[in-house]
């Protein structure tokens, strides 16, 4: 289990004068009444910070936003999930993007900031991590759990390994040492990628799974995906894992899954989510989901990360909730999940999720 990290102090800081300014807003609000599509008047300012990876669908999702609200204003700082989750629970912004929900203790934690029934964890943005690679003249290449476990734990150095090449037949593999690129931020992305090793090649992945890679691993390390996804694309040989929508041309892996190997794309990650399970000990509103990771379903690419809005059950005054329950809906809404998808190329939410992250959203209300 996590500890709880205020590390970040300066982000912090710098975040909570932005939210002084939305959460000391005099601008009356009116009723949300356009909760599908976030047409709904209102205004002032909403501040949020996290994930890395929801980057360009939250440009999206404040471009849209803004088209209904003139008078609303998003502000989005993508410094990485942990250090959104950071600055949520020390009262900075009022609501993050994490690619982790909030573990037990962080949980616990959100009750002081946002009264005794905590937050809650909205699935906004569902995506594959692709497993990415700079190595020329190949494009796609097929891996299973377990080499790629011991790739990326720097067991297996060269390309040409026998491990990858029985895997490749037809493919001319150089004998190029791989270099590993790993994000040196706390990563709700590197969460998810060492969560999927870690339960679909037990035997190799042994490390504890969490959003800060084991440093004993060495290898390159960059800050945020467009670092890694930058060191990667400037190495030969260099091999990452990042959100799909960023990984632009560099080559990807092919994962293995039953007797069939299997490429990222939005259906292929709908579908791993789909079979997902509900946390358990948590609030009935709460949408966290467990990702069968070492699934065997046909079609499936579990290596994906579901992107949540973290958000209080309860906020100091109308003004901020009806912001929030606004943008909230915006952003599930079929309408804020297809801008998303254009721009980012992930996997909009099914209709179940969505009707049940509305129900969430709309029991939002202002703390007694």
């Amino acid at each position: 289990m996590k500890a709880i990290r205020f590390g970040r102090a300066a982000a912090v800081l710098s975040l909570a004068a932005l939210a002084l300014t939305a959460c000391g807003s005099d601008n009356p609000t009116a009723a949300v009444q356009g909760g599908s599509t976030g047409g709904s008047g209102v205004s002032g300012t909403l501040s949020g910070a996290g994930a890395s990876s929801q980057d360009s669908a939250m440009q999206a999702w404040m471009a849209g936003f803004a088209a209904k609200n003139p008078g609303a204003n998003v502000q989005y700082s993508p410094d990485g999930s942990g250090a959104g989750r950071d600055a949520f629970l020390a009262g900075g912004v009022q609501f993050a993007g994490s690619d982790a929900h909030l573990d037990d203790e962080e949980f616990a934690a959100a009750k002081e900031i946002c009264g005794p029934e905590g937050a809650m964890d909205i699935p906004a943005y569902v995506s594959p991590i692709a497993v990415a690679f700079n190595l020329e003249g190949v494009k796609e290449i097929n891996m299973d759990a377990e080499t790629m476990a011991k790739v990326f734990r720097g067991e297996i150095t060269k390309w040409n390994d026998e491990a990858i090449a029985s895997q490749n037949a037809g493919v001319t593999l150089p004998d190029t040492a791989i270099t590993v690129v790993h994000r040196s931020d706390e990563s709700g992305t590197t969460e998810n990628f060492v969560e999927y090793l870690s339960a679909a090649a037990p035997k190799v992945w042994t490390d504890e799974v969490s959003g800060d890679w084991p440093a004993k691993l060495g290898g390159e390390n960059a800050q945020g995906t467009s670092g890694v996804v930058s060191t990667t694309s400037s190495t030969d040989g260099a091999i990452t894992y990042a959100d799909a929508s960023a990984v632009g041309s560099l080559g990807t892996v092919k994962v293995k899954v039953g007797d069939e190997y299997v490429a990222y794309s939005p259906e292929a990650a709908a579908k791993a989510v789909e079979v997902a399970d509900k946390v358990e000990g948590r609030g009935d509103l709460d949408m966290s989901l467990e990702l069968r990771r070492d699934t065997t379903e046909s079609g499936a690419y579990p290596i994906v990360l579901v992107s949540y809005h973290i958000y209080c059950s309860s906020y100091k005054d109308q003004a901020t909730a009806d912001l929030v329950k606004a943008f909230g809906n915006y952003v599930i809404s079929e309408e804020g999940q297809q801008e998303a998808q254009k721009s980012a190329g992930n996997a909009p939410i099914s209709d179940t999720l969505r009707e049940q992250a509305k129900t969430a959203i709309d029991s939002i209300k202002v703390a007694s």
